[in-house]
């Protein structure tokens, strides 16, 4: 099925006049309205926030972190894991009290929970002090879906479900000016069993080349030291394109562009990640020796069940050839551990893969049903507390790891980005490896987005400690 054509100029032109309206209409108060954007989820959300955001600065509000003082609240959502779902339940829930203090304020709900029919429906049920419901295709709408309620009142939903269409033009307010997401496509075509996200992002839908590279030219000239590149499979760019682009040739273009500043990337789906790929990581020191590469679990079985379209074997041997193009290559990847059906001599399956490929970290999870997936249906064979204890494994064999890992890095000297503030007092300042491992320093706050030699002075499981380098020690 072809993509469906962009989102038009002339609709974005709208929308922006639309925001025109409203920055007039508020220019007349008394004071700046106030807005509170809050994430849920993965970078992608975090991108689409950023969208979100810009939108409502041209609708003339500033922003505040705290609930009770906006007149505006927006909540982007993730529906990837139960867990998530029922946080932002609460949340949205215990919203009811700030808005009996201020009748005026307007609450939205967006993103990937709001592709669920099963939750709509509970919002518009239960939840009804919600005033705007529209889900990730609706986004580009956000303007007129805001005029409708400030207008009119009552309630708005706008849940069109489907594939989506790319929308270009919307304009952004960016987190944070040194590292920035650009998101290169959006949707997954691979329907894991387990997985959500098919259903409510829909389809793949690459972005135009161009526009991801003129994107990229406007953050470097503003400043901009990483550029994370998203996708819920980043490999898969340019296959809906048919026009000769792919990821690999994406990755170069951009490290061609002039300037100082290094490209990382997520997610990357095993059966998806190609020789070519790991050349193109190889051949430019623009590109982090960071990759995140999923494997969900060590089993063949339970692989096939979750349609991850490789097996352990297969897996292995791409890290293999990754390794033997970046010997120092970051790993990191996700695990579910207790997936319908899974044994634990299944499970320790998983752990000898851990243990022959020595991940730098992981990001480990039990497995959560989501209703509408295959999986969801399917019976378990083990309690949850065999499932707990399954999972306790997989983290201290992964700790340990992690610990042996960091520990060697002391002693040696890394270039970083310094790239924030730290919360603790002794040590201020955070800074990031090329490959993405994060170090606590203590420094001035003027080497914030600068580049620094940093000597490793200690490790523990999670985190590096550091200094700047003495002259001579780089390496």
């Amino acid at each position: 099925m072809p993509p469906k054509p962009p989102i038009s100029a002339e609709n974005i032109a709208r929308q922006l006049d639309i925001c025109a309206q409203i920055a007039e209409e508020n220019a007349a108060a008394h004071r700046a309205p106030l807005a509170f954007v809050d994430t849920y989820g993965c970078q992608q959300n975090e991108a689409d926030s950023e969208r979100i955001r810009g939108y409502l600065r041209a609708m003339g509000y500033a922003f505040t972190d705290a609930e009770k003082d906006a007149d505006v609240i927006v909540i982007n959502t993730c529906a990837v894991r139960a867990h998530a779902e029922d946080r932002v339940l609460g949340n949205v829930g215990a919203l009811v009290h700030t808005k009996a203090k201020k009748p005026s304020q307007i609450i939205c709900l967006c993103g990937c929970m709001m592709g669920e029919d099963v939750v709509v429906e509970k919002v518009r049920a239960s939840y009804r002090h919600v005033d705007i419901v529209f889900d990730t295709h609706a986004l580009w709408r956000f303007p007129e879906l805001l005029q409708r309620v400030l207008h009119r009142r009552g309630r708005v939903f706008d849940t069109p479900g489907g594939d989506g269409a790319i929308a270009e033009g919307i304009p952004l307010v960016r987190q944070n000016a040194l590292k920035s997401w650009v998101s290169v496509m959006y949707g997954c075509n691979n329907f894991c069993s387990y997985c959500i996200v098919p259903y409510v992002r829909g389809r793949e839908r690459s972005r135009a080349p161009e526009d991801i590279l003129d994107e990229v030219k406007a953050l470097l000239a503003n400043g901009c030291k990483e550029v994370n590149l998203l996708g819920q499979n980043v490999n898969s760019y340019g296959k809906d394109l048919q026009n000769g682009w792919n990821f690999p040739r994406l990755l170069r273009e951009i490290c061609a562009l002039p300037g100082d500043f290094l490209v990382r990337f997520m997610t990357s789906h095993p059966k998806d990640a190609s020789e070519e790929l790991f050349d193109a990581m190889a051949a430019s020191p623009k590109i982090a020796h960071h990759l995140h590469l999923p494997f969900q679990c060590g089993n063949d079985r339970v692989l096939k069940a979750m349609n991850r379209g490789y097996t352990a074997a297969q897996y292995l041997e791409k890290v293999a050839a990754l390794r033997a193009r970046i010997p120092d290559i970051v790993l990191t990847s996700d695990v579910i551990v207790g997936f319908p059906g899974e044994t634990t001599e299944e499970f320790e399956d998983t752990l000898k893969l851990i243990e022959a490929v020595r991940f730098d970290a992981l990001f480990t999870f039990i497995y959560s049903p989501r209703p509408g997936t295959p999986a969801a249906t399917w019976p378990d064979v083990l309690s949850p507390e065999e499932k707990q204890a399954n999972f306790q494994r997989l983290v201290d064999a992964q700790n340990q790891i992690s610990k042996e890992i960091h520990e060697g890095y002391v002693g040696k000297t890394f270039r970083c980005l310094v790239d924030g503030k730290g919360q603790d007092k002794r040590n201020n300042l955070t800074a990031r490896t090329n490959s993405g491992r994060l170090v606590h320093l203590t420094g001035d706050e003027a080497l914030i987005g600068t580049y620094q030699d940093l000597t490793i002075t200690a490790a523990t499981t999670w985190a590096l400690f550091g200094e700047v380098a003495k002259a001579g020690e780089a390496g």
